[in-house]
């Protein structure tokens, strides 16, 4: 399953819930989740955790807009959007967590 996450870890609980009650799974953070995939920021710990259940993928040009692209952190993977494409076709099932 596919999980899409869009909003910071920060002032939603989406992601947590996501990786709270998800078996396993693709993860991809868009739009203000990729705060999540940052070194520094107070999700970071949790996020790592969670890499042994979750392949977490981020929307390059979301974290670039951003200009946080040169701080994601190790283990998670960069995908342009035909690479969002090819998650959702390699998945079964998306879950958009709102």
């Amino acid at each position: 399953m596919l999980h899409i996450i869009n909003r910071s870890p920060l002032s939603d609980i989406a992601l947590e819930s996501c990786l709270n009650t998800a078996v396993g799974g693709d993860v991809l953070l868009i739009e203000d989740a990729v705060y999540a995939a940052t070194a520094g920021n107070a999700f970071e710990g949790k996020l790592r955790a969670a890499m042994g259940r979750f392949k977490i993928s981020v929307l390059r040009p979301d974290l670039e807009a951003r200009g946080m692209a040169d701080r994601l952190i190790e283990g998670a993977t960069f995908v342009d959007y035909a690479g969002f494409v090819e998650l959702v076709a390699a998945n079964k099932t998306c879950q958009s967590w709102l």
